[in-house]
């Protein structure tokens, strides 16, 4: 860590909805930022206009709210390295490639994409080792490097398209730092003459996140993987603007897996398994193609977070169920893992499952309450807590919790056929009679009590708890489910009780 102010970013583009991925690493930066005292930025690199997709910057501003992330400047809030959209800083890059035209760093280039690909075809069927527009190829090309300055003068006076590509140095080992990853080498015979300048006026990503990242004073750039062979391209570039004291500290973060550990997560393989890639909801403006999200599907925006934390993040101890505040102060890139994580839908549920079992009942019954009333029922509250509070350590979603309660608000119509011709012998008619009756006389109707009291009887009687109970819980729910019999017992009342011994003893003799 150097002494710099700590100042990070995160940078979307606005060509879709936010993957999970994004979306953990907005989580990791912003961890970074907390931890040490420093600034959480939000910038919208929207430099590829023809990608651009109508709505995709608003998801991606709703999305990071959902998930609680504040932001220290953003294209909302604003900040004093304003503004934060690239598309409106559009004049401030122009003069940092000519600045590389000026210093040899850089060069323009007039080459057609027919000229391109004729190009790529050539090397390819010379079996070429590279076949991309480098050191060795750019001077049979079409460029200021291999015509008169004159010629290129003349070229861009006339409105020649061009582009500006920077001049990667030949057979140069170039050594760049990670902090997950430690010190790389490559070799810059591999690696392309990248443009950084396109022929529609606008910057490359390239270029405009290194002005942008200087400009703004990042210190650490935390970022996805797939970014890690662009990293020399930009510490050459912060070199070559002269900028070597100013250059941040980077951390590629790995990858997020499919389930089998084999590829990079992605939507198809959400849809092919049944669970979301997003964080919300997403309407594809051209195919009108809805694809649900984390908080449709019923997640917890708190354990949603906490899970995908733990996506290439280990704090090293036993601990899972963090708050944000104290995973930020246990976070370090350190601990971050280098080789990609798979996710596991399962986990996922598991950790909703937790935030939800850790919820305030009343919380919970608030929700809960959303379902019910468009069944048309209206539940008591402090009745409808005592039943989540009995029920949701049996659920992962609140959505799940009718499964496991509708026979607290409406008696069996049927009942389970295997569990009745099982459990239902001649003798349970009488048993269930008396059990009836016993009841009848309970003043007290409390579940302690009317689990002391039966228990009892059954004892006296010299039968078998599953002769009784088996068969008074096929009664009273319809099958052999549900929680614990004398709580169900006491929520529905004594009246409804003796009503559904009574109903489900004349149902099931016919």
């Amino acid at each position: 860590m150097n002494n710099r102010r700590v100042r990070v970013r995160f940078a979307p583009s606005p060509t879709g909805p936010l993957h999970i991925g994004g979306v953990r690493t907005a989580l990791f930066n912003y961890f970074f930022a907390k931890k040490h005292g420093g600034d959480f930025i939000l910038r919208i690199e929207d430099t590829d206009q023809k990608r651009y997709v109508e709505g995709a910057e608003e998801y991606i501003i709703k999305s990071l709210k959902w998930c609680g992330l504040e932001f220290d400047e953003s294209v909302e809030k604003g900040g004093d390295y304003a503004p934060y959209r690239q598309s409106e800083r559009k004049e401030i890059y122009k003069q940092y490639s000519d600045k590389l035209i000026k210093s040899d760093n850089a060069y323009y280039a007039f080459d057609t994409p027919e000229e391109l690909d004729v190009m790529r075809t050539r090397l390819q069927e010379a079996k070429s080792s590279t076949q991309q527009y480098n050191a060795i190829t750019r001077n049979e090309m079409k460029n200021s490097l291999t015509m008169s300055a004159e010629k290129v003068k003349q070229m861009i006076s006339a409105g020649e398209p061009f582009v500006i590509r920077f001049k990667m140095p030949e057979n140069e080992n170039i050594i760049v730092n990670d902090i997950i990853r430690g010190e790389i080498t490559v070799n810059s015979n591999q690696l392309d003459d990248k443009v950084l300048f396109k022929s529609d006026g606008m910057p490359t990503y390239h270029l405009a996140n290194i002005v942008d990242d200087y400009s703004m004073k990042i210190s650490h750039v935390i970022r996805g993987e797939e970014w890690l062979p662009s990293l020399p391209l930009h510490v050459m570039l912060y070199n070559a603007l002269g900028w070597n004291n100013a250059t941040p500290q980077f951390a590629h973060l790995p990858l997020l897996l499919k389930p089998n550990g084999k590829g990079k997560l992605s939507k198809r393989d959400g849809d092919k398994m049944g669970f979301p890639v997003f964080p919300l909801e997403w309407k594809d403006p051209k195919t009108n193609e809805v694809s649900t999200g984390y908080k449709e599907s019923g997640y917890f925006a708190d354990g949603f977070v906490n899970m995908l934390a733990f996506l290439g993040w280990n704090p090293g101890t036993e601990q899972e169920i963090f708050s944000l505040e104290e995973m930020a102060q246990a976070f370090s890139l350190e601990k971050a893992g280098k080789s990609g994580s798979k996710f596991d839908p399962e986990k996922a549920k598991w950790f909703n499952h937790q935030y939800l079992i850790r919820k305030d009942n009343a919380e919970l019954a608030k929700l809960f309450a959303k379902e019910l009333s468009e069944k048309e029922l209206n539940v008591e509250p402090s009745l409808l807590s005592k039943i989540v509070g009995l029920t949701k350590e049996r659920v992962n979603f609140v959505s799940e919790l009718w499964e496991q309660t509708s026979y607290f608000f409406a008696a069996p119509v049927e009942y389970e056929a295997k569990m009745v011709k099982k459990q239902w012998k001649e003798a349970t008619p009488d048993i269930m009679q008396n059990i009836k009756k016993l009841l009848s006389q309970q003043e007290s109707f409390d579940s302690a009590n009317l689990e002391t009291n039966l228990k009892k009887w059954i004892k006296e009687q010299g039968l078998g708890m599953g002769k009784v109970m088996t068969p008074l819980r096929l009664v009273l729910v319809g099958g052999g489910f549900g929680i614990h019999l004398f709580d169900i017992m006491e929520i529905i009342g004594k009246e409804e009780t003796l009503r559904r011994i009574e109903t489900g003893i004349e149902t099931i003799k016919k």
